[in-house]
């Protein structure tokens, strides 16, 4: 467990190849007890290779506007300073997500966290699977976010689509897409031209834990592309992968 029992953490890291990787290039750790500092290093260090790590108000502000990390894991108790006047200094250098840990002790200063800038408040003790999860978690949704900022309006065989206003135009025309279609429409386009599997669609758009997904994925995947492709029958912008799932062709 990180910031609990020990013994725990070992049993947790077998279940850490279960958890989907986002590969992030840089994690800062922030924690002035060198002994959980090293473990939530060595946790986090499952999905990346280069951790920095900081036992100070000081050094956490210096690593992160030097190595600008894509996410930061903060535990209270900062000897030179006060986690909230950190996580102020920090937005002023970057918008990577702030994980906050705190025990239960702690939970007053949630609300103050938050308001500061602090991305997701974590209770100790957690498990390191836990902890592995909430990271990859805040950087999916951060990825999207930029993706979405990036690939907000696009424009492609005669076909516009505005994810930010949910308007699409085809051949100037515009076409009314269902709440399922939009969240197809839009998972696909912001895995940046990278074939989705039926089963990814799946959990992404219904979220269900049960259900005959590749049916429907396929049926709404029809309607969809009946609305945007220039010609339905030979599909140009959702393009079928064979084995594999489906792509936004205008990102590759």
């Amino acid at each position: 467990m990180i910031g609990g029992n020990k013994s725990a953490l070992n049993r947790c890291e077998m279940m850490l190849t279960l958890i989907e990787s986002v590969d992030p290039e840089r994690i800062l750790v922030v924690e002035p007890d060198d002994a959980l500092r090293g473990t939530i290093a060595r946790t986090l260090g499952a999905v990346c290779r280069d951790i920095r790590t900081a036992a100070t108000l000081s050094e956490a502000f210096r690593e992160a506007t030097q190595a600008q990390p894509d996410v930061i894991v903060l535990d209270l108790g900062l000897p030179d300073g006060d986690a909230t006047e950190l996580v102020t200094r920090l937005r002023s250098v970057t918008d990577a997500p702030v994980i906050v840990l705190c025990g239960r002790d702690g939970e007053d200063d949630t609300m103050a966290l938050l308001d500061a800038g602090a991305t997701e408040i974590v209770t100790k003790p957690c498990g390191a699977a836990e902890l592995l999860a909430r990271v990859q978690g805040q950087l999916r949704r951060s990825s999207a976010s930029h993706a979405a900022k990036s690939w907000a309006h696009t424009s492609l065989n005669g076909v516009e689509i505005d994810l930010v206003n949910q308007r699409v135009l085809r051949h100037g025309e515009p076409q009314r897409l269902t709440p399922t279609e939009w969240a197809l429409l839009r998972a696909l386009i912001l895995h940046g031209g990278r074939p989705v599997s039926p089963k990814q669609l799946w959990d992404l758009v219904w979220d269900r834990e049960f259900g005959d997904y590749s049916t429907h994925v396929r049926v709404h995947m029809t309607h969809l592309r009946r609305k945007i492709e220039p010609n339905p029958q030979v599909p140009s912008i959702i393009i079928t992968e064979p084995g594999v799932g489906y792509r936004f062709s205008g990102l590759r």
